[in-house]
């Protein structure tokens, strides 16, 4: 990539960044209430209140009584220091509160990522080469629908159905409390037991959008010229679909797959509160109740900067498997001074 695409593309994820710290500052703050004015339980009830004097103390010390401006400006620089607060309802550093949520989301996402994958290429595939047939059709249909159904509805239905109809999976939770293990290959399982329904939920979801896109895209290049030259040379219709057509279809999938990361972790939100996993998304819903301010701004803080992160891989793992790019790069750094000159008249 050349200096000048790279210092722009710098420019625009610092100016993200620095729109996504002031988005985490104001909207805790637009919330009516305040964290010292009650704290709500499960069922919205007060499970604990303060005195006026109390929470005067309070709003003190915590800098809530300061100007805006003051808090924002505060607030930039512990960030920058690296320091996402202390949480007013837990009474733990944001980070430690974080760090133990957030590996049960990454895992969910990851999960869901990997299965919507696998469902999306494989049925986008087999759709795209029986175009046309009543295969194809029905397949679509059933993906345009998915893609439609809210993913807590997805959750609500399997939670219904497989966990408290026929008992195939646990109702709640993300493992098994006060079990005891006898192997870690034991621990492993009941946790894969518990994350089933939530990662198949966030997956079918997702799987309509990668079942269309490898669907048109395949369909496309299945249609071109070098397909027919390479069935005119004998080459096993296998490794024509599989080789040629398949991996050169799966390039906008990169793409694809790293926008709908934010897609997918707010799907993830909706998910965690339907099985009751303990992931950001969970302690989200938590922090809103209680008005937990540094607590929502350091989920939101390491929500966009995954994202953000995923983007940007997603740019450069997009570059390494579609060579134009790169070639597109070199000209312009190198050869636009000889390439793009014409020669004077009077030569």
């Amino acid at each position: 990539m050349s200096l000048q695409k790279t210092s722009l593309r710098s420019l625009e994820y610092l100016l993200t960044f620095l729109l996504i710290i002031t988005l985490n500052f104001a909207l805790p703050r637009l919330m009516p209430g305040d964290p010292f004015l009650h704290l709500s339980g499960e069922a919205g009830e007060i499970v604990e209140g303060y005195t006026d004097q109390q929470r005067k103390y309070f709003l003190e010390y915590y800098g809530l009584n300061r100007p805006v401006t003051e808090q924002y400006w505060r607030y930039l620089s512990e960030v920058a220091r690296g320091n996402l607060g202390f949480s007013y309802y837990y009474k733990e550093p944001v980070l430690v509160i974080i760090a133990r949520r957030l590996p049960w989301t990454l895992f969910l996402v990851a999960t869901a990522t990997v299965l919507s994958l696998i469902f999306g290429i494989l049925l986008g595939s087999y759709s795209a080469w029986r175009r046309g047939y009543w295969q194809d059709k029905m397949l679509y249909l059933i993906m345009v629908v998915f893609g439609e159904i809210p993913a807590f509805l997805i959750g609500l239905a399997l939670l219904i159905l497989l966990a408290a109809g026929i008992g195939l999976f646990p109702l709640a939770g993300a493992i098994t409390h006060f079990a005891r293990y006898t192997s870690s290959w034991d621990r492993i399982k009941d946790i894969l037991h518990h994350a089933a329904l939530p990662a198949l939920t966030l997956s079918l979801t997702r799987t309509s959008g990668i079942y269309l896109l490898v669907r048109n895209s395949l369909g496309t290049i299945l249609a071109r010229d070098y397909m027919r030259t390479a069935r005119a040379k004998g080459l096993a219709e296998p490794r024509i679909r599989y080789r040629h057509a398949l991996r050169n279809a799966l390039l906008p999938l990169v793409t694809r797959v790293a926008l709908q990361m934010g897609a997918m972790v707010g799907g993830a939100v909706l998910v965690e509160n339907v099985f009751v996993y303990p992931g950001l998304g969970r302690l989200m819903r938590d922090a809103v109740l209680v008005r937990d301010y540094p607590l929502l701004q350091g989920i939101f803080l390491v929500l966009a900067i995954s994202v953000m992160g995923t983007n940007y891989l997603a740019d450069l793992l997009y570059r390494y498997l579609d060579p134009r790019t790169r070639t597109t790069d070199v000209m312009n750094a190198c050869g636009r001074g000889t390439y793009g000159k014409t020669e004077p008249s009077g030569l």
